[in-house]
Parts: structure tokens; sequence; C-alpha cells
């Protein structure tokens, strides 16, 4: 029979003891050791970058932002007068002329207004026609009567002038020759009357005939203006262009001041660009550039810019565009492409591609002022440097990469 010995249960206790002890202690310096280990450098692919190489010299600064093609001059017609829509006799996309009719209204009320005072103005040419037919009769009559009167009175100074010989020789009694000189002077007494009703009469006649005329040319504005309003009712254009918009329908009732018409002159277009809030602040107004407006929406300004020289084909109002305007010319500046990210007069990190072109390490790099492709460097670059122009925040956590 085998006693079991102490001594090796203890021994077999503290052998355990130690391995368990070496092991954790190995395990524990591994780790420290690879945890003071750089981390490895990620691999890119070389074709999926985009690079660029700085640059020293001359670069133009430009902005750019999309936008619409719309006319200089827009013409809104609006109904003049409330009406009924009859007929549309041009739809949008035509070349129309001022002239033309682009549609017809109804309003029956406005015709007969129209109407009555048609007759009213014929009533009174009327009136005033008579009028002065009887003024004139009565103006005749007074002349007739004054040149009566003076006749009689020549008569008489002649028959006093003859009798004043006859008794100067005292062939002619005193007494008729006073009785012929008192008939004289009373017929020229009456001849000068005569000749004041008549003046009298011809102010008179042409102040009732004044009367009158003020009379007709009242309703004659009246009668005008309501022929206006019927004209009215047919819609002209007003000016040349093309008709762009016709919101309205036949038998559709409007009221005064509906838009009925849009009406734009296709050859003269302006392009409305929409230019980001942070590149916008170093436009100015000047050719081409003609308005720039004040407020700021979604993150854009819009910017009037005039087109130069005849337009290309196809060009029409509301065709989008893309638009480029140019700021300035720096001279002797050091430049680059214009990264990914990176706004101008900012600090950006950038990664500088190495002189074998097998990996590249990040710099830090002062952005200064900034154009569509390029970008000006203050500080952290230097002529021939290439740098990566990528997204690369995939990889912000590395110092370095390796390319394939």
């Amino acid at each position: 029979m085998d006693i079991p010995r102490k001594i090796s249960a203890r021994r077999r206790f503290l052998r355990r003891l130690f391995y368990t002890v070496a092991s954790l202690l190995t395990i524990l310096l591994i780790t420290l050791g690879l945890s003071r280990l750089k981390p490895a450098a990620p691999s890119v692919e070389k074709q999926t970058v985009w690079t660029d190489t700085v640059k020293r010299g001359s670069m133009l600064r430009q902005v750019r932002g999309m936008g619409t093609l719309v006319p200089e001059e827009i013409r809104w017609i609006p109904a003049a007068n409330e009406g009924r829509v009859e007929r549309i006799l041009v739809l949008p996309g035509k070349v129309i002329k001022a002239d033309t009719v682009l549609l017809e209204l109804s309003n029956p009320e406005m015709e007969l207004a129209a109407l009555n005072a048609e007759w009213q103005l014929k009533a009174a040419e009327a009136q005033y026609t008579d009028l002065h037919v009887k003024l004139e009769s009565q103006r005749l009559t007074q002349q007739a009567d004054t040149a009566r009167v003076q006749a009689e009175y020549h008569q008489a100074k002649l028959r006093a002038d003859r009798n004043a010989l006859l008794a100067k020789d005292g062939l002619y009694p005193d007494v008729d020759l006073k009785l012929s000189q008192v008939t004289a002077e009373e017929l020229a007494n009456r001849y000068a009357l005569e000749q004041k009703r008549l003046d009298i009469s011809s102010e008179s006649i042409e102040a009732q005939l004044a009367v009158q005329k003020t009379t007709v040319e009242q309703l004659r504005a009246v009668y005008q203006l309501k022929r206006s309003q019927v004209d009215s009712l047919h819609v002209r254009s007003g000016v040349d262009g093309v008709l762009q918009q016709l919101p309205v329908q036949v038998g559709q009732r409007v009221t005064p001041g509906t838009n009925l018409a849009r009406v734009a002159d296709p050859t003269r277009l302006k392009a409305e660009i929409k230019i980001a809030e942070t590149q916008a602040k170093d436009i100015q107004i000047g050719q081409p550039v003609i308005r720039i407006d004040p407020s700021v929406q979604n993150g854009t300004r819009t910017v009037d810019v005039v087109l130069e020289g005849d337009l290309p084909k196809g060009a029409v109002p509301d065709l989008s565009v893309d638009g480029t305007i140019e700021l300035e010319h720096l001279e002797d500046v050091l430049y680059v492409g214009r990264p990914a990210f990176g706004q101008e007069k900012t600090s950006v990190t950038l990664f500088k591609l190495l002189e074998d072109g097998t990996g590249a390490t990040k710099v830090q790099v002062k952005l200064g002022r900034s154009s569509v492709n390029f970008i000006e460097i203050l500080e952290g670059l230097k002529v021939g440097d290439r740098v990566i122009l990528s997204d690369m925040s995939t990889w912000d956590a590395y110092d370095r990469i390796r390319l394939n």
C-alpha cells in the first residue's frame, strides 16, 4: 500500500504558480512592447488620389456658381378692367409685336356704358351746332341793323352838309338846316349804339359757344375713356418680344390688376448666378456684374451678370448656366490646385508626397486667396512640392500613407 507524500503536492502547486506568473508577465511585456510600436502606414492606390504641384507665378482669381438666364426686362400685362376671357389668340412661345392682340375679354356693362357715352357726345355736338347757327343768325341780324343805321346816318349827314352849303348862300331856310343837322346827329348816335350792340353780341356768342364747347369736350373725354376701356378688352402686348406665360383660361373671370400674360425680349438676357456667400464678398459692382443681391438665401447670394456679344444658339430664358466671374489677377504668388476641403485664409492639413513618390506625410499649410481651381499658399509648402488634393479624411488618424 502506497502512502502519498505531502512534499510532492506542494512542489506541483509551486510549479503551476510559477508557470502562471511567468505567462502573465510575458503577455504583459508583449502588450507593452506592441503599444510602443508606431501603427503601420495604410496603403492607398495612387490612381485613386488627385495630386498637384506647387507653382509660383500669376493666378487668375475667379468664382463660380450655377444660375439661370433671365430677360433683362420682363413685362407683366395686367387686366385693366374686369371681364371674362372669351378667346386666347396667341400661345406661349410665339414671337409677338407691340400691337399683337393676345386675348379678348368681354364686359357687357362696359360696352353699354361706352355706347351711352357716345350718344351723349353726339347729342351735345348737335346742341353745339344748333346754338352756333342760332347765335350766328342773331349776329347777322344785328349786323344788318347796324349797317342800315349806318346807311341812314351817312345819308342824313350828306343832306345836312348839302343844306349847310345852300343856307350859306341864302338858298335854304335856317330852320330846315337845323332839322337836318339834328337828324344827322341822332342817326350818328344810333349808329354808335348799334355798333356797340354788335360788338357785345359777338362777345356773347363766343361766351355761349365756349360753355357749350366745354360740355362737348367733357363728354368727349368721358366717351374716349369708355372707348379705351372697351378697347382694353382686346389685350395687347405693348412691347415686342416672346410670349412666355399666359396664366388664364377661356371662361375665366378676371379682376383689374390680374396678370394676364408675361412678355420678354429673348435677345436681351442676363445671367442670375448664385455664388457662395464666402466667395461673393470679393465681387464688386461693374462690368460685367450689374447687381449683387444684398441678402443671403440658402448660403448663396444672387449676382446679375450682363452677357456681352451675341448670344449662343439655344440661349433662352430660364436656361440653366454655369457662370464664372473674374475677380483679379495676382502676380508672383505661390499657388496650387484647390483641395477638396479648405477655405481661403484658413489652415489645413495636406498630405505631401515624398520625393520618390512611394508615400506621403502630413503637413500644416496656411492658405490665402482662392479661385475656382487654384488657391494661394502662404506657409507650409514651396515650389515643386506635390500634394494630394483629394478628400483624405479617411486617413486623418495617420501621419503618413503608402502609395501603391
